[in-house]
């Protein structure tokens, strides 16, 4: 029973792993078998399963966590945490953007996301469709245009997209 506890939590079947560690511990202590060391190190590679996968979800829930639009002080975001009325120090270069400096809105900004773009149902479109269905989708006010503002669209790359990552942004820079 210990080893195929220290099996299981090997493969990555920790809850399997820990549960049979336990068992063949109670075992091991009430017929004074072998297998002590194999069935405590199941029960300890399982126990860092746990915990590395309650670290990963803590980072990602943090990480996917949209600003809120109305931000006290800037703080570095990734793309996917934008919102309608998010506000930018600086519009990255082109490119792949992931990180960025967002920033309240009544400071300095280069750009502000307008609108978003969801995708619906459906794989990858590809990266030229994507950023086409994206740029369709952003509009400016009358206003903006005669103040002289212009739009940029991000949308997901394929990387993000198999991340889950299925919102394009409008961004209006200058005016």
């Amino acid at each position: 029973m210990a080893v195929w506890a220290l099996v299981s939590a090997l493969v990555g079947l920790f809850p399997v792993g820990i549960t049979l560690g336990v068992l063949a511990l109670r075992r091991i202590r009430s017929r004074g078998t072998r297998g002590r060391g194999l069935a405590i190190a199941a029960v300890a590679v399982g126990s860092a399963e746990v915990v590395a996968v309650i670290a990963v979800a803590l980072i990602a829930a943090t990480v996917l966590r949209s600003l809120p639009a109305d931000l006290l002080e800037p703080r570095q975001a990734h793309a996917r945490q934008l919102v309608v009325g998010s506000c930018l120090a600086e519009l990255p270069t082109d490119g792949v953007v992931d990180l960025v400096q967002a920033v309240p809105c009544g400071q300095e900004h280069a750009a502000q996301v307008t609108s978003t773009y969801t995708f619906t149902d459906g794989g990858w479109p590809g990266q030229v469709a994507a950023d086409r269905a994206v740029a369709d989708s952003c509009r400016l006010t009358d206003a903006q245009t005669q103040a002289g503002a212009w739009l940029v669209a991000w949308a997901p790359t394929r990387s993000s997209w198999n991340l889950g990552d299925r919102t394009g942004l409008c961004l209006v820079v200058g005016g």
